[in-house]
């Protein structure tokens, strides 16, 4: 058995590392000390390889029916369902923020709901309300629209259910085409296919241009993951789910796969591509810029939100640097913009300075 070491006295260790770092000064000459572009605020900001500006945001806004209402969303704190006439008002703060675009998500009432998402179809529907609400008092603003079932089902899918359980792709997307010209018609500016069925876009898209719909934009939700941070999120849209939604959204642990479904989306025709969730895929987010090198957004999504605020309001964490940082990291993924519940208090921040 060794001896046991004793410890070096403190004036020993204290001789032995000043040497230490002598000799390196001397045999490096410390001609790169990168501590020097970090001194002051004015040098930090220099030498910023990536910044988050409004221009970076896309504010995601719920839907209720009524009038004059703001109804708090418990697992989203911070974040309320608004009426029509509420979100109009929110269009107008985006404005005045200069936040390019929001998007809209409803509450659908549960008496509208049926298995086949018939509401979905409705001209008069929340979000086509809200749409020509929106575009009337703040035309400035870009409006997104989700095309998906889910919002509209008993179910919770996405798509259309077989008694099965199957999750039927090609009778969901003649479904689907009709929802985005629904939504077109009414003024939305971008339609946002989330449902992951496959070959929704290439329909959506010449449903569009058949329709005389040539200049509506398609941001496709390319890579979507089936994921358990979109808990809120359904909470917020008052969705109850049967069963589980992994035939269609991605698994986690693949990337590759997002790159083949990234091309076809593309080669299908959407403007821009979306990876979901956000943090936990920086790097699907990074994978996507360098291979495609077209228009990349990132949803920051319900539960990262959450987890954020969560640990904020508990003391954990200083939530506004969290948040700040947390947007800086998909800029500097290869994210060309974000969609997440803090724009309007990031716009607010950096309008500050």
């Amino acid at each position: 058995m060794s001896a046991r070491l004793a410890p070096l006295p403190r004036t020993v260790a204290r001789e032995v590392a000043r040497e230490a770092v002598e000799t390196t000064s001397a045999a490096l000459a410390l001609r790169s000390r990168p501590r020097r572009n970090r001194k002051t605020d004015w040098a930090r900001r220099l030498v910023r390889e990536h910044v988050l500006t409004v221009d970076d945001l896309i504010w995601p806004l719920f839907l209720i029916d009524g009038e004059r209402r703001r109804e708090p969303v418990a697992a989203m704190p911070g974040v309320e369902r608004l009426s029509v006439d509420e979100a109009v008002r929110a269009a107008e703060r985006a404005a005045a923020l200069r936040i390019p675009a929001i998007g809209l998500f409803p509450y659908t009432d549960p008496a509208l709901r049926d298995p086949l998402g018939s509401e979905a179809l409705n001209a008069q529907n929340l979000v086509c309300r809200a749409v020509r609400a929106v575009k009337a008092a703040v035309p400035e603003v870009g409006i997104i629209t989700d095309v998906a079932l889910d919002p509209y089902t008993s179910h919770g899918h996405d798509g259309l259910l077989h008694e099965d359980g199957r999750i039927l792709n090609d009778e969901t997307v003649a479904v689907l085409v009709e929802q985005a010209l629904v939504q077109a018609a009414a003024g939305a500016d971008i339609i946002a296919p989330s449902d992951m069925m496959d070959g929704r876009v290439a329909a959506i898209r010449e449903g569009l241009d058949r329709a005389g719909f040539l200049d509506v934009q398609i941001m496709a939700y390319a890579a979507k993951y089936a994921s358990a941070f979109y808990g809120p999120f359904r909470d917020a849209l008052g969705t109850k789910l049967i069963g589980d939604k992994r035939t269609y959204q991605m698994d986690c642990a693949n990337s590759a796969e997002a790159l083949r479904e990234v091309a076809l989306d593309l080669e299908e025709g959407a403007d821009m591509v979306m990876v979901k969730p956000g943090l936990p895929y920086l790097d699907v987010i990074r994978r996507v810029k360098d291979t495609f090198e077209v228009p990349t957004f990132a949803y920051q999504v319900s539960g990262e939100y959450a987890m954020i605020q969560a640990a904020a309001l508990n003391g954990w964490i200083d939530g506004e640097r969290a948040m700040l940082e947390s947007l800086v990291s998909f800029k500097r993924a290869g994210a060309d913009g974000i969609l997440t519940y803090f724009a309007a208090e990031v716009a607010e921040r950096l309008k500050a300075g």
